[in-house]
């Protein structure tokens, strides 16, 4: 069973984000277990001050979920030209302790849908260039920007096989052995 923890950069109830990350949950292909990370609202900014041995519950929680699993995706909209705050705060928790932090070394692909006319694609570039300085492994080859207004992505059957194709991407990821 691999394990994927799903990040969703939108906190809104009715989010297409989310119904992606939701969508990509019931059509995971088998062996493949999807956990969207809920409480992303709930984890206060970073803040080194209150990040220790009794770090929020929420952040906690957080990183206990990311550490469990073997794959993260994001699934984000973009906000004025980048990535949603509450997902740059998600990463900036997930990436402490320096160097050892949940995402250390772990492969993340990054979709979304966003109804701009460039599908997310700055955000998506953002959240993937601060992931991969927070040590994950990001692949490269997971690009899934995709505008939602001119296109159901929900029901549109060539976009559920794109993001249905980069989950599978993640999945199969295999990272690179590195030379002794």
């Amino acid at each position: 069973m691999t394990r994927v923890a799903v990040l969703v950069g939108s906190l809104r109830a009715d989010s297409v984000n989310r119904q992606v990350a939701e969508s990509l949950r019931t059509q995971a292909p088998a062996g493949v277990e999807i956990e969207i990370i809920d409480g992303l609202g709930d984890v206060p900014f970073y803040n080194e001050d209150i990040d220790g041995a009794a770090a929020p519950a929420a952040a906690t929680a957080l990183r206990e979920k990311v550490a469990r699993a073997e794959r993260v995706l994001v699934v984000t909209p973009e906000y004025n030209a980048t990535m949603p705050a509450v997902l740059n705060n998600a990463i900036d928790w997930l990436s402490r302790p320096y160097g050892a932090g949940a995402l250390v070394g772990k492969p993340l692909g990054v979709v979304g849908v966003t109804p701009t006319p460039y599908g997310g694609k700055w955000a998506h570039d953002d959240a993937r260039r601060s992931a991969k300085i927070a040590g994950a492994v990001v692949v490269e080859d997971i690009n899934v920007s995709q505008t939602s207004i001119d296109v159901d992505v929900l029901n549109d059957p060539a976009v559920r096989a794109k993001l249905r194709g980069a989950l599978e991407t993640l999945v199969d990821y295999q990272p690179e052995a590195s030379a002794a």
